[in-house]
């Protein structure tokens, strides 16, 4: 059988801020971030099949990455919860989507968060290859399977 990767991308707009950081990504402040998951299987060979010569329909990781991170992030704001309580409170209180994570959400810690979510619901014979976040036009993290 051959394998083959297959990449699909997409964009949301997030904001963050670096708890404790000592630059300006202290200040909440927002991306429009543009994601890829590159998987790797083996292409379908199976005449007759709807899905013949597929390594994964395009749409069932788009239904992935919108659920799982899409859905849930877009036009968010994501902080680290070891902030000021008093501060979550108020932003709980005044916002909808916002996240306080275990972690301090910089773009490397958001591309595993989300290659984690993704991975967790693909078939068990289709693997994440590597997975790209690009916070700016010109910085970007990546995690390749094989470096792991």
């Amino acid at each position: 059988m051959t394998q083959l990767r297959v990449t699909k991308s997409f964009v949301l707009d997030m904001a963050h801020a670096l708890w404790g950081y000592d630059g300006p990504c202290k200040n909440i402040h927002g991306h429009t971030y543009h994601f890829s998951v590159t998987v790797i299987g083996e292409i379908l060979d199976n005449p007759g099949h709807p899905k013949n010569g597929m390594v994964i329909d395009f749409s069932e990781i788009k239904k992935i990455v919108q659920h799982e991170i899409i859905n849930a992030y877009d036009h968010s704001l994501v902080l680290n919860e070891n902030m000021d309580q008093r501060l979550m409170i108020g932003l709980r209180e005044n916002f909808e989507k916002i996240f306080f994570v275990p972690f301090q959400p910089t773009c490397e810690n958001l591309l595993i968060e989300f290659k984690n979510k993704v991975a967790k619901h693909l078939p068990a014979h289709i693997y994440i290859h590597h997975v790209r976040l690009q916070e700016t036009s010109t910085s970007y993290a990546e995690w390749y399977r094989s470096d792991n």
